[in-house]
């Protein structure tokens, strides 16, 4: 959760073989506890094709949490096949972020819980209009609990440093 994270513990349970990338361990926690952008996750339906949509989420020990209505289509994919893909990275540049696979478990009893903790980590409380809004229907929300199984993160930073500083 929020707070800081200790570099020696890392806290999403993922084999050490199951990480590639730029960052530590502890550097995927803080990223993670710092993003301010929606997830985006793949499934994929009966049908044969993927679904990409973007929630918000939070890091939860192990686990990667969102919350979305029972019945959207998105819970009919991941309740035909509990997988996913999914990847946290912002839109501009320097390029950074964090992608994976995950096992996925839908959580009837959760949804209104983390749909709160959503709210006070992307809009700081649960008291504006959109907020009392969302949470009028919190206890119809169900929770998504990806459970990562592999992570890949990417920092261009270095690489993008004279296109960021041209734009400024």
């Amino acid at each position: 959760m929020s707070g800081s994270v200790n570099p020696n513990l890392y806290s999403l349970d993922v084999n050490v073989d199951n990480l590639r990338g730029p960052f530590s361990p502890g550097e995927v926690d803080a990223f993670l506890d710092t993003a301010l952008i929606p997830m985006r996750i793949a499934a994929v339906g009966q049908n044969g094709w993927p679904l990409v949509l973007s929630l918000w989420f939070l890091r939860d020990g192990d686990e990667l949490l969102a919350a979305t209505r029972p019945t959207s289509m998105l819970v009919a994919y991941l309740t035909q096949m509990p997988k996913c893909g999914f990847e946290i990275a912002g839109d501009e540049p320097p390029y950074k972020g964090v992608r994976g696979r995950a096992d996925v478990v839908i959580d009837t009893d959760a949804g209104g819980p983390v749909l709160e903790r959503l709210l006070t980590k992307y809009l700081g409380g649960t008291s504006s209009p959109l907020a009392q809004k969302l949470m009028a229907h919190a206890s119809d929300e169900v929770c998504l609990r990806l459970q990562p199984r592999s992570i890949v993160s990417w920092d261009f930073t270095t690489r993008m440093t004279d296109s960021t500083n041209a734009s400024a």
